[in-house]
């Protein structure tokens, strides 16, 4: 039986030793390949790979610029005054240079920004002027916000092929078709989208502002703007190769203000006449004065003067005490701080009931009035909100084709901005929407994806949480006390769910079926040996004889011999 109970102890201890060592086994594998190259290979700092550049040919652009070789013979930047000032002038410089955050491809450059709080201006002009008409226009570039922005623009302008365009020095003065890009400042923080129209009753030019344009992206990675201007007279501006926005320049809700104005406007030389009433409602002649029981000194609110004291109210006691167990403390100069006061607490005599003085709720006043005032009725005489009559509008004209824009000759620009390191690229002007897409998928995208692993890589390393003790290191340190818990543990959740209990806590499953094994093992043994021990049955008389007469001849036989004979001997002896 002690076997029995020896080979269960045994059993209980080898089932938690076994899932200790389940428990030990993957962190010995871990170990075993961090050893590997492979995973120390990731282990280290993570190594981007940057390709190189490689020039990509736009032959059906009008205007292609990737800042290859000879970009300072295309690009020209000004040093003009700003119009209308005589202290601001475009002094911001420009560079062609490689990223510096988060770069991309090996060797490519781009047109950078370069000082903060400046004002920046440069141009380039086309080989020939763009003409638009009843053609699709597709402009897009590449803004990089090497330092974020919170103030500033980053929007190219299309420049019109005029006498201001030729002029010594690019400037806000010089005349533009479109202005496309986003921008940043206070609550402005959209991608414009402004055309400028002439108007061919008046001469004189308007700009059509996009009503809700979408939000621009400010990250820290290169952001593809694409704008696109259709024959229909429809227009689109994707973000990244996905539409933001498209609509129609003929509608008249898309554009502030729209391309065609009012048929009709109110008359200029209109005026309210002078006995127009607008006023809706005038006093009361019938309530002229304040009535005579009218109590303006009644107060809002008055004393419930069916408040009662209750009984066990204490007004001699104070609500606040100073407290009793407060220090003066040890740095307190009475001179240069004034006389120590210790702070105040609640009575703690008062915590059942009320303390100080006894004041009743306050209620509203049935008696308040207020202030008089007259009472208004409604005006007679009124005749609704004036306004100017309406007449034809001299200017009124019907811009059937606002997307056929004036020659284009040069792309600029103009900006100013509280960030430096912007970085612009890959401009492209055209007339396919076809070969702006392949530009971006051949430029954009590997670029975009080399940028976003730099940023990924430059992410700080969360470390990871170290892993909890297993239950082998647990029944070690304190094997009574654990044995003990999971039990527990095991019986709250069996009576819910005995199989959830046995599933979570094999091992104490496992030991504790052993453990009734082991009692009723050693119940049923019990029983086994008390039923064994009772006296066999008596032989029958003639065996009983016989035995007795064998029992008597071999005592006989054995006084007779020596002690130290052998029963040979005796027998030789004998005969």
């Amino acid at each position: 039986m002690r076997g029995l109970v020896s080979y269960s102890l045994y059993v209980f201890c080898l089932c938690l030793a076994l899932n200790g060592a389940q428990a030990q086994e993957p962190e010995i594998m871990i170990e075993d390949i961090l050893d590997s190259p492979e995973i120390v290979a990731e282990e280290q700092e993570t190594v981007v790979v940057h390709p190189d550049f490689e020039p990509y040919s736009a032959s059906n652009a009008v205007f292609w610029e990737q800042f290859t070789e000879g970009w300072r013979e295309r690009w020209k930047a000004s040093n003009a005054k700003k119009s209308g000032s005589e202290e601001f002038s475009y002094i911001g410089r420009w560079a062609v240079e490689e990223p510096k955050v988060f770069p991309g491809l090996k060797g490519d450059k781009g047109l950078v920004v370069k000082d903060k709080a400046a004002h920046h201006a440069i141009t380039a002009k086309f080989a020939e002027p763009l003409d638009n008409t009843d053609q699709t226009l597709v402009v897009q570039y590449e803004v990089k916000l090497q330092n974020g922005l919170e103030c500033g623009g980053a929007y190219l302008k299309l420049l019109t092929e005029d006498e201001t365009l030729h002029a010594e020095e690019f400037s806000d003065k010089t005349s533009y078709q479109v202005m496309f890009g986003p921008d940043k400042c206070g609550a402005t923080n959209k991608v414009h989208l402004i055309i400028r129209r002439k108007s061919p009753i008046t001469g004189e030019y308007e700009e059509k502002h996009l009503i809700g344009g979408p939000r621009a992206s400010f990250n820290k990675l290169s952001n593809l703007y694409t704008l696109v201007l259709n024959p229909d007279q429809t227009f689109e501006i994707r973000i990244n190769g996905a539409t933001s926005i498209a609509g129609s320049l003929l509608d008249d809700t898309t554009f502030n203000p729209a391309f065609s104005p009012p048929k009709e406007i109110e008359d200029p030389e209109d005026s309210k006449p002078d006995d127009w009433v607008d006023e809706e409602t005038i006093p009361d002649p019938s309530q002229a004065s304040k009535p005579d029981d009218w109590d303006e000194n009644e107060p809002y609110q008055i004393p419930d003067p069916e408040a009662v004291k209750p009984e066990d109210w204490d007004e001699s006691a104070e609500e606040f005490i100073s407290d009793p167990e407060a220090e003066k403390p040890e740095d307190w100069d009475d001179e240069e701080d004034g006389e120590w006061v210790p702070p105040l607490i609640a009575n703690p005599e008062c915590e059942d009931h009320g303390c100080g003085v006894w004041t009743p709720n306050s209620i509203l006043n049935p008696k308040f009035k207020g202030k008089w005032v007259q009472p208004r009725i409604a005006n007679p005489d009124y005749k609704g909100p004036w306004k100017p009559r309406s007449i034809a509008n001299p200017g009124y004209y019907e811009d059937y084709k606002p997307a056929d824009l004036e020659p284009i000759g040069a792309i600029g620009f103009e900006l100013w901005t509280m960030q430096n390191d912007i970085l612009f690229d890959n401009i492209y002007v055209g007339h396919s929407l076809e070969e702006a897409e392949k530009i971006g998928n051949a430029t954009y995208i590997v670029k975009f994806e080399v940028e976003q692993a730099e940023e990924k890589a430059s992410r700080p390393k969360v470390e990871e949480p170290a892993a909890p003790p297993t239950t082998w290191e647990q029944f070690k340190e304190d094997p009574i006390n654990f044995s003990i818990q999971q039990t527990k543990m095991f019986y709250t959740f069996f009576q819910r769910d005995p199989i959830f209990a046995v599933r979570t806590y094999p091992e104490t499953a496992a030991a504790l079926g052993i453990a009734i094994v082991t009692v009723l093992s050693i119940f049923f043994g019990t029983l086994l040996t008390l039923f064994s021990s009772k006296p066999s049955p008596a032989p029958p008389k003639a065996a009983r004889e016989s035995e007795t007469k064998a029992e008597t001849e071999t005592v006989a036989e054995s006084a007779d011999a020596t002690p130290t004979e052998t029963s040979a001997k005796r027998r030789t002896k004998k005969n």
